[in-house]
């Protein structure tokens, strides 16, 4: 079947698993087994990648600027532009209902197959495989990041999309402090009532920690 190889060829690693390759393309409509679990495992892969990347990247940058540089590379709409690009659309499996009503070019579900994609390689190839394919898709989205470019970080970017939304703003609290005072952890909770959406974001700084929070945040409302 042509589907598989071509998915190979896009991303630039060969499956061993058919059976990873086929589910990680699967949605849920279409029938089990699905990629939802293979999309929660690919998520946190391409955290830990993106973040390894861009530290060695950027070797003179702060912990701020890394993170406002993971959370617009992580975005949902980055990621559904990726997919895109990879022609993923048109590998998707799902039923006719969905297709029929764009779910095929829904960003939503382009961001969440392509973290599948990213799972099933983890699993078939281990972390090196992962990170070479994480590399390798993303390499022309490394290429064109500016550090010192007035991007709008996480936080605004939140406050923004809540009130397109006509939303009320999110609300941060600190659920925990570790660490002597020079050196602390502080964990940061980030909740959008209105949408049930709660996240944890932690830095150095409180102001660190509510970034990555709010960076999670918009992942989830697929910004």
């Amino acid at each position: 079947m042509a589907r598989p190889p071509l998915l190979d060829k896009r991303i630039g690693y060969q499956f061993k698993s058919v059976a990873l390759r086929e589910q990680a393309l699967t949605h849920r409509s279409f029938g089990s087994p699905h990629n939802e679990r293979l999309e929660f495992l690919g998520d946190g892969v391409l955290d830990c990648v993106i973040a390894e990347e861009l530290f060695n990247r950027f070797p003179a940058i702060s912990e701020g600027q890394l993170t406002k540089l993971r959370a617009s590379l992580v975005r949902k709409e980055s990621l559904s532009s990726l997919a895109v690009e990879l022609g993923l659309s048109e590998l998707l499996r799902a039923d006719a209902p969905a297709l029929a009503s764009g779910g095929g070019n829904s960003p939503a579900m382009l961001a969440d197959t392509l973290e599948a994609v990213y799972g099933a390689v983890f699993l078939d190839g281990g972390y090196a495989a992962a990170r070479e394919v994480i590399r390798h898709t993303f390499e022309a989205k490394f290429e064109r990041l500016d550090p010192d470019s007035p991007a709008k970080d996480s936080k605004t970017l939140l406050q923004e999309v809540l009130q397109g939304r006509k939303r009320k703003p999110p609300v941060y609290r600190v659920v925990a402090t570790q660490g002597a005072p020079h050196k602390q952890t502080i964990e940061v909770e980030c909740e959008v009532a209105e949408l049930k959406l709660v996240a944890s974001g932690i830095g150095s700084t409180r102001r660190i920690a509510e970034q990555d929070a709010a960076g999670k945040i918009l992942r989830q409302v697929g910004k």
